[in-house]
């Protein structure tokens, strides 16, 4: 993929961003368990950052989405994994769907303060008996009047604790599950719409996340988004971006705890000299970075053929794979070069080792990833082809 003063312009601002006013202030989120999000997103939005590839007549920059892997992968040099992905659901997740299918005035209403920061969003698929299974979903939109009535609740959801509005799928009919379904805007403000305390997570700490509840919940017909039951299919849509999001966003994470445990091993001696100069060390840091650069180059060509046009189910599958099981192949193997350092809770490498976890779980965890991947080669049982 090739990169021009453009795309070289937005890594440079992110990382000045970064530098400036987020990783300064990431170790005392991570103590609070939540971050600023309004106040952060209004200076990414200020700069641009968060509708790079949304319309320009919302506020977007109306670029292609190489622009938007390259603001992701900048965004792997926070010091923490949950502003990142505070952010992703805000760009990649909870909008893509609004920003292509909403009616005019829905986009007005919600995408364009989303753009510039005013709102925060949240994407709110997942329930507790519907992780992985979308079309296990059992939270339901009827219809009354010109209204919907919602019930049902939502789990693990990011950002949800301070989101402005959630992008919703539900239930809106009685057809066949992958048929059935819409996406749906809910302002949090709805009477109806509760949340439970904070989640204490393993990792992502700084990202507040918790369970959403919607008990008759009453919003307009209008904010729908697009056409009634083909919400399933926009969502599906929205899922290849967002892996292309966490397999781009997860690859500096994973160059930085290379490079500190490099540092760190450089310094650090036993029996005489640096851990480093150990054959076994050096030549399985290689191997790391070896396969970091391998992954950044399919999340590349990946990317290339979205913006042709391309169906790219399966590279977007694979990269998500990936980026899911190298994070845990990094951040052990690093650790273990740091020794009782590296077991330590504020330790860079140990917070990598609690946050990345997750990228094998959220966004279609690694075995949905292998059944996507079976299925688009053809030998899933009883579709294998002669």
């Amino acid at each position: 993929m090739r990169f021009t003063a453009e795309h070289d312009a937005i890594r440079a601002t992110t990382a000045r961003l970064i530098d400036t006013e987020i990783n300064p202030h990431t170790a005392a989120w991570e103590r609070a368990g939540i971050f600023p999000a309004h106040q952060v997103f209004r200076k990414l939005g200020g700069l641009g950052l968060l509708g790079i590839t949304k319309p320009s007549e919302y506020g977007g920059l109306g670029l292609d989405y190489s622009y938007q892997i390259v603001f992701a992968e900048e965004l792997g040099r926070i010091a923490c994994g949950g502003v990142g992905m505070a952010i992703g659901v805000q760009t990649d997740m909870a909008t893509p769907a609004l920003a292509r299918f909403g009616s005019d005035e829905l986009r007005r209403e919600f995408l364009a303060p989303a753009i510039s920061g005013d709102y925060v969003a949240s994407i709110a698929v997942s329930e507790p008996g519907a992780g992985s299974d979308v079309a296990a979903i059992t939270t339901r939109a009827v219809r009354d009047g010109g209204d919907y009535l919602i019930d049902g609740s939502k789990m693990w959801i990011t950002n949800s604790t301070q989101a402005d509005f959630l992008c919703l799928l539900a239930n809106t009919g009685d057809g066949a599950p992958h048929a059935n379904k819409s996406l749906i805007v809910v302002p949090t403000t709805t009477p109806g719409v509760s949340f439970s305390p904070r989640l204490d997570k393993l990792g992502m700490r700084s990202s507040d996340t918790a369970q959403v509840f919607l008990d008759r919940v009453r919003v307009p017909q209008r904010y729908r988004i697009g056409e009634e039951g083909a919400g399933f299919l926009y969502q599906m849509l929205q899922f290849q971006e967002e892996r292309l999001y966490a397999a781009a966003g997860g690859l500096k994470t994973l160059e930085a705890c290379i490079q500190s445990t490099i540092d760190y091993t450089r310094e650090r001696k036993a029996f005489g000299r640096p851990i480093l100069d150990n054959q076994v060390v050096h030549y399985r840091l290689a191997e790391l970075q070896t396969e970091v650069t391998a992954l950044r180059a399919l999340v590349y060509d990946a990317v290339e053929g979205y913006i042709a046009g391309e169906d790219v189910t399966l590279k977007a599958s694979m990269a998500k794979l990936k980026i899911g099981r190298l994070s845990r192949e990094v951040s052990d193997a690093c650790l273990q070069y740091w020794g009782g350092m590296g077991f330590m809770w504020d330790n860079p490498v140990a917070r990598a080792y609690r946050d990345t976890r997750l990228t094998s779980i959220g966004g279609g965890a690694d075995e949905v990833m292998l059944s996507i991947i079976c299925k688009q080669m053809g030998i899933l049982p009883g579709r294998n082809r002669p």
